[in-house]
């Protein structure tokens, strides 16, 4: 147990607490003005080393900013787009806020103000991706033994509200790509593969199998602040995902193409195609057009809502759960229930009819189904006469 003393200084008397680290070594801190600010700090180191959460006070006098840059520079696994964002995050909103801040000066009612204070201008999903980077520099902090513990845990987020997701059918799939011209291939291969935008503009003509009519996914391209990184699929996970037989003519036209460009889709002049600059000058004035020529409710869909396309379709004509999971490159099954979860009560109520005709198609179940439909005959009868009686 540590000691309160006085001391004598030149602003007045003054009081030092004298305590033991965990590593037993004997320490002070002094300059409290009232003997119950000293007694109230001792009482919280001794708090903090029986909770094993007593950090070193000259390790935890370190700045933020300082703390977040090797947070920032340790992420070297992440792609190089999570990677932008992180920057982009602590650029913006993160470092203005707290860089020049000690770690040990930052408690949780300050985070929790400023994560409302972010709510009121920016939308529930940026400011929840905000505040994850600084819970992440704070949880770095805590693994480094700067910090007892986060004090950014368990804050009180806004509420994320899912948007409607835009599924095409067949037909809307096929007026697209007869609406983007030149660029219908791409607009089909998208639709039916569920690629993601990354994954299928990287595509080499060495990456497709004509005969078994499948491409292999081996890597991703993305545009980071105007600069085009290569790299692995999402997952850092290759897959073999298949294309359906209408593209046979269409694909191995581009193969043959590709060889002088080494890409199985690229822009005019052999460059790899940016998503921002496709979406804009092609995609959208396609659908735009559309909805104002042919149908005004024409599904305002995205290039990436072509993925959601494939899995729809895919789920349509059959598609188990773990088949698109391996078709989409999702990293586990549970992943695509939770992104695609409105796909499934229909198809769930379309098993349940299955399973109930295959039942009564059997010989145990056609038993069963005929006891039980005499049951409800019985039920009827004795309905019949308490009625009779009644009256």
């Amino acid at each position: 147990m540590g000691s309160v003393e006085s001391y004598e200084s030149k602003a007045g008397r003054r009081y030092r607490v004298r305590y033991r680290r965990p590593d037993n070594k004997q320490t002070d801190k002094r300059g409290f003005r009232t003997k119950r600010e000293a007694e109230a700090f001792l009482a919280t180191v001794e708090a903090s080393k029986l909770r094993g959460e007593w950090v070193d006070p000259a390790r935890s006098r370190v700045r933020f900013g300082d703390v977040a840059e090797a947070w920032y520079d340790g992420k070297i696994s992440v792609k190089a787009t999570t990677r932008s964002g992180y920057r982009n995050s602590l650029d913006k909103h993160v470092l203005p806020k707290w860089g020049s801040t000690r770690v040990a000066d930052i408690d949780h009612a300050a985070v929790q103000a400023w994560v409302a204070t972010l709510s009121k201008s920016l939308s529930p999903s940026s400011t929840r991706q905000i505040y994850l980077v600084l819970s992440g520099v704070l949880a770095y902090a805590v693994r480094d033994g700067r910090l007892g513990r986060n004090v950014a845990a368990e804050i009180a987020l806004p509420r994320v509200v899912a948007s409607d997701r835009h599924y095409l059918n067949h037909s809307q799939v096929h007026l697209l790509a007869e609406e983007v011209g030149e660029w219908a291939t791409l607009i089909r291969f998208l639709a039916y593969t569920g690629l993601r935008w990354g994954e299928a503009t990287a595509l080499r003509p060495e990456d497709v199998d004509l005969d078994a009519r499948f491409v292999r996914v081996r890597r991703a391209v993305a545009d980071v602040r105007g600069n085009l990184v290569w790299g692995t699929p999402k997952t850092h996970e290759q897959r073999t995902v298949p294309y359906p037989s209408l593209l046979d003519e269409s694909i191995a036209e581009h193969v043959a193409a590709g060889r002088d460009t080494g890409l199985l889709f690229c822009g005019p002049t052999g460059a790899p195609l940016r998503g921002g600059n496709f979406r804009r000058r092609v995609f959208s004035p396609a659908v735009e057009r559309l909805s104002s020529r042919l149908d005004e409710d024409f599904p305002q869909v995205t290039p990436h809502d072509l993925r959601h396309t494939a899995a729809s379709l895919a789920m349509s004509a059959g598609a188990n759960v773990k088949l698109l999971q391996r078709m989409l490159g999702h990293a586990s099954a549970a992943m695509t229930l939770d992104v695609y979860a409105d796909l499934f009560p229909e198809d769930l109520t379309s098993v349940s009819a299955a399973l109930d005709r295959a039942a009564r198609d059997s010989f145990v179940g056609k038993s069963w189904a005929d006891a039980a439909d005499a049951s409800v005959e019985d039920s009827a009868d004795d309905s019949s006469d308490g009625s009779e009686d009644a009256r």
